[in-house]
């Protein structure tokens, strides 16, 4: 089992939505989610990459201004049963310009909410974990807020008809 580097931090957001199992699995694996952007070469079998913009949002001091960067955003192994899906996910940036935390872990859908736990990294090292303790992880938890919410306005719609 690989070690989680010292400035990894734990991170775990819930996004209460009304999801049909049934109809959200293939949107997210059997067709290219035009929602996550251009489909890329996978980087390891069984998975897919997008190259997207992730968003963050800055709510509190300019609600009109939000961040953006080019990310690549890979979905990996889906788990399903009746009553839960769970996939892996991870996003980096896509340039040597590393303004978004690094973030690998799980994404989790239940008839009920829609659920992301596991580590990110914020950009430069060590000296970019203490900004992000000094600032409470307001870059990683507000992307990963924006990705949850992108998330379920996606599967929570009803069909296209």
């Amino acid at each position: 089992m690989a070690s989680v580097p010292s400035h990894a931090t734990p991170l775990r957001l819930v996004q209460p939505a009304t999801i049909d199992l049934l109809r959200a699995v293939p949107i997210l694996v059997d067709h290219a989610p035009e929602w996550l952007g251009t489909p890329m070469p996978g980087v390891r079998p069984g998975s897919q990459r997008y190259l997207t913009d992730l968003s963050l949002p800055i709510r509190e001091h300019a609600p009109s201004l939000t961040f953006k960067k080019a990310a690549y955003v890979d979905l990996g192994e889906v788990r399903s049963s009746q009553d839960v899906c769970d996939i892996e996910i991870q996003w980096r940036s896509a340039s040597l310009a590393p303004l978004f935390p690094v973030f690998a872990g799980h994404l989790t859908l239940t008839p009920t909410e829609l659920r992301l736990e596991g580590y990110y990294a914020p950009p430069a090292g060590d000296f970019g974990a203490v900004l992000d303790r000094a600032f409470l992880n307001i870059a990683a938890r507000g992307t990963a807020r924006w990705f949850l919410g992108r998330a379920a306005e996606v599967l929570a719609a009803p069909p296209a008809e």
